[in-house]
């Protein structure tokens, strides 16, 4: 289940779609806390330096579809770094040999 789902349809003309845009790219390319007029309000995001994008294209039905979509962790992921492995080799065995173990009572 998402945490939060908003989406807008309506129609517009082509200046307002390129305002629209124009408003997301100011947004995006700022960073940080942005904020967004989006004809109904305000949308306040937090859009972190890298992002994942996908652009994608359906021709069909008489429609063409252009889909523009950005991804980003809703949280900044700290980064925490790898332990060093005990003697700097790992696991300290050379490729080929067999580990043994030897019981005792």
């Amino acid at each position: 289940m998402k945490d939060l789902k908003f989406e807008q349809k309506r129609s517009m003309s082509r200046l307002e779609a390129a305002d629209q845009l124009t408003a997301l790219a100011a947004a995006l390319r700022e960073g940080g806390e942005a904020e967004v007029e989006l004809g109904f309000g305000t949308l306040s995001l937090r859009i972190p330096d890298d992002l994942r994008g996908e652009i994608e294209v359906e021709i069909g039905d008489g429609e063409i579809e252009l889909e523009v979509e950005f991804k980003w962790p809703a949280t900044k992921r700290k980064t925490v770094p790898a332990k060093p492995a005990r003697g700097g080799t790992g696991t300290g065995r050379s490729k080929g040999t067999k580990r043994s173990s030897t019981k005792t009572r």
